[in-house]
């Protein structure tokens, strides 16, 4: 799952792939900002076939956060 979000940063939000870690903090360290993580959290939904709570939103803080949360869906 992480390699299917770090394709989706990578093409979607136009990250360099260097900086995508398990533990890269999607404001922080991929410069994200609000908009584009909104942005980014509809295009997993899309993606995975997913529905993401809005109240879970502010739980995602890192990228390994949006690789457990979607794997707990699963």
């Amino acid at each position: 799952m992480f390699e299917k979000i770090k394709k989706l940063l990578v093409e979607e939000m136009g990250i360099d792939e260097k900086l995508i870690t398990p533990e890269a903090k999607l404001i922080a360290d991929l410069k994200l900002n609000s908009l584009e993580l909104a942005e980014f959290i509809l295009t997993c939904e899309e993606e995975f076939g997913i529905m993401i709570k809005d109240e879970d939103l502010k739980k995602f803080t890192s990228v390994n956060d949006i690789v457990e949360y979607i794997e707990n869906l699963k």
